[in-house]
C-alpha cells in the first residue's frame, strides 16, 4: 500500500475552442474500469452528434489499468495527451471524456493534441483532487489529569481526532499519518510517563478538503 497518491474526489467540466472547433472536456471519478467504460458510454450517448468522443482513464494507485481512445482522430492526438496529463499530475482513478464539435478548420497533429490535453487542463480546475494519505487509526485512553497534555501533543502535531468519548477514563480516536504514526506514539507516551494507553484500531486511508476529513 502507497503511503499517499492523488485521486479525482469530485468530477467537472471545462471548454477549450481552437478555431472554432469546441472541446468539451467531463471528467469523473471512477473505482473500476467498468465504471469508467459506463461513463465512456453516458457520454457518447449524451454528446451523440459530436463528431468525437476521446476518452482516457486510469484506475489503481499504481495506475494499474490505462485505456485511451482517440475515438475516429488521428492516431495519438487525442486519447494518449489527454492521459499524459493524469499520469503527468499524478491523479489516480480518474476517467475523462472530451468531446468535439468541428468547427470546420482542420487543427493539425500539434493543435489536436493542444486542444485535448488543454480540455482535460481546463477541467481539471473546476474538480477537486484529494490526496490520500495512509494512516494508523489509534485509540487513546488516558486520565482526565493527562487529557491537557495529549491533547496538546496532538494538536501540536497536526493530528485529525475523529471522536471522544467521556465516562471514568477519556478514550479519544486519532488518525495519525503513517510517516508520524511511531513518533506519535513515543510523544505521547513519555509526555504521560506511560499512563496513555494507546491501541491501534486499523490502518486507513483519509484526506482532508474543505476542511472536512473524509475517510475510505
Amino acid at each position: 500500500m502507497k503511503e499517499n497518491y492523488r485521486i479525482l474526489y469530485k468530477g467537472g467540466e471545462g471548454e477549450v475552442v481552437e478555431k472554432k472547433s469546441r472541446f468539451i472536456a467531463t471528467i469523473r471519478p471512477v473505482e473500476s474500469e467498468d465504471e469508467a467504460v459506463s461513463f465512456i458510454a453516458e457520454m457518447k450517448k449524451k454528446y451523440w452528434d459530436a463528431i468525437h468522443n476521446c476518452s482516457a482513464f486510469t484506475v489503481g494507485e499504481n495506475f494499474e489499468i490505462s485505456r485511451c481512445s482517440d475515438d475516429g482522430e488521428p492516431a495519438q492526438t487525442a486519447g494518449r495527451p489527454m492521459l499524459d496529463v493524469f499520469l503527468g499530475e499524478e491523479i489516480h482513478n480518474v476517467c475523462a471524456v472530451v468531446t468535439r464539435y468541428f468547427g470546420g478548420t482542420l487543427l493539425g497533429t500539434g493543435g489536436l493534441v493542444r486542444a485535448y490535453s488543454g480540455a482535460v487542463q481546463e477541467g481539471l480546475k473546476n474538480c477537486v483532487i484529494l490526496e490520500k494519505k495512509l494512516a494508523e487509526k489509534l485509540e487513546l485512553k488516558t486520565d482526565y489529569s493527562d487529557l491537557g497534555k495529549i491533547q496538546y501533543i496532538l494538536a501540536e502535531q497536526g493530528i485529525t481526532v475523529l471522536g471522544s468519548e467521556y465516562s471514568d477514563k477519556v478514550v479519544l480516536t486519532a488518525l495519525a499519518p503513517l510517516s508520524e504514526a511511531q513518533g506519535l506514539k513515543k510523544k505521547l507516551t513519555e509526555g504521560t510517563g506511560g499512563r496513555c494507553l494507546i491501541e491501534l484500531l486499523d490502518k486507513v486511508y483519509f484526506g482532508v478538503t474543505g476542511g472536512e476529513t473524509v475517510i475510505f
